[in-house]
């Protein structure tokens, strides 16, 4: 390893051993005049590649170099395409796309259910064997009966159902939370309780059919307290958050696109809930929920621009300073947020690290992005962590060349 000083710091998924032995494997060349942090590789568990279908908005490509560019050797990627992935033949295409360019492990998520439209049951039995899991992410199952139905399918399947969570009829034409910044600027509110009570609905289900079941992107206080109780009542249930909700709230709200999310950013009781559950292990991982759109997708306000922003070239430097420099959690508590847990729960063994420079300082820059969007609430964020090199399966795929 030459004369690098880097401290390693492993998952359970990859002891400190043998992410040693990876690290010596490896020529890291000029890296050895400074101290470094050697990362293990990231596993995002919820992303938008957005290909095939909206290769304009994102592709696999892009979307794999912007992963290796934050640290993540293994990303899952949401279903919402065109052609839906709810068949063996419509998922080829998006298998073929992944082969071709794919820089990194690209995972993909099939359907829960046809065209994700919440009616017939996708062919789950032939997309089972080349998905990592079943979503219809970005809607609700809204039928009590049919998502019973699904998750019976997946348990004979040994698959895991995740779950985006809303009632449609709740939303009411709303696109920021349902707070006082909502009212005091004449906006439509989406209420906490279009989340919650379609969890609190899935985890009885998941108790009655013993199906592992995985909550997407929680945002609310009650979620929170709903998935506590039920790991508690042995429900075979894992969930995760966002960055975005774990660092802000609805007081951090402006006029702009970029600040347009579903589910939204909430108040600051649901942030520091959402905290709290990540600390005492309610909370299992931190997902991006990478959204990338077109700049004009994006630039309509609050209420026309599209739903999602990006996250995974900024979500490892904002956790760190925000969340381990600032004694919240500690370093290995977030490695295992955004690496070790997801793997396990997903039963992904991914071969790869990251090599950071913790001490460098600077401000996040979308012109620096190497996704497609560019569009993050963080613009202009003063942040701790650059990375500097990502391997997976013994190749550089991303290296930063200082200017």
């Amino acid at each position: 390893m030459k004369n690098i000083k880097a401290r390693i710091i492993a998952d359970t998924a990859a002891s400190e051993e043998e992410t040693v032995r990876l690290v010596s494997d490896f020529d890291l060349g000029e890296l050895d005049s400074e101290e470094f942090t050697v990362l293990p590789g990231f596993c995002e568990a919820h992303a938008h590649f957005r290909e095939p279908g909206f290769s304009y908005k994102e592709t696999v490509r892009t979307g794999s170099f912007a992963a290796a560019r934050g640290g993540y050797t293994a990303v899952f990627t949401m279903p919402n395409l065109d052609p839906s992935p709810d068949d063996a033949e419509k998922l080829k295409v998006q298998l073929d796309i992944i082969e071709k360019d794919a820089r990194i492990a690209v995972y993909p998520y099939g359907t829960i259910t046809r065209g994700e439209r919440g009616e017939t049951l996708s062919d789950m039995e032939e997309t089972a064997k080349n998905t990592v899991a079943f979503s219809d992410d970005g809607r609700g199952v809204q039928s009590e009966e049919t998502m019973r139905a699904a998750m019976e399918k997946a348990k004979a399947l040994g698959k895991i159902i995740v779950a985006h969570c809303e009632v449609n009829e709740l939303l009411r034409g709303g696109y920021i939370h349902d707070g006082s910044y909502a009212k005091a600027h004449g906006h439509r509110g989406i209420c906490p309780e279009s989340e919650y009570l379609q969890i609190e609905r899935d985890v009885k289900l998941a108790k009655e059919t013993g199906c592992a079941y995985h909550v997407c992107h929680i945002s609310a206080k009650e979620s929170v307290e709903i998935i506590r109780k039920a790991k508690k009542d042995g429900v075979n249930v894992t969930c995760e958050t966002a960055p975005h909700y774990l660092l802000l709230d609805e007081g951090a709200l402006k006029e702009d696109g970029r600040f347009k999310m579903n589910p939204p950013i909430r108040e600051k009781a649901d942030r520091l809930a959402l905290i709290e559950g990540i600390k005492d292990g309610t909370i299992d991982m931190i997902a991006t929920d990478h959204a990338p759109h077109s700049k004009e997708e994006k630039s309509r306000g609050l209420e026309g621009s599209a739903f999602g922003i990006v996250g995974l070239e900024t979500a490892f430097p904002l956790l760190y300073t925000y969340l381990v420099k600032e004694g919240i959690i500690t370093l290995k508590k977030l490695i295992s947020l955004i690496s070790t847990n997801p793997k396990k729960r997903f039963n992904v063994r991914n071969t790869g690290f990251s090599v950071w420079s913790l001490k460098e300082k600077y401000k996040i820059d979308p012109g620096e992005f190497l996704s497609k969007g560019k569009s993050t609430p963080f613009e202009g964020t003063e942040v701790y962590g650059r990375n500097y090199l990502t391997v997976y399966n013994g190749k550089a795929v991303y290296e930063y060349l200082k200017n």
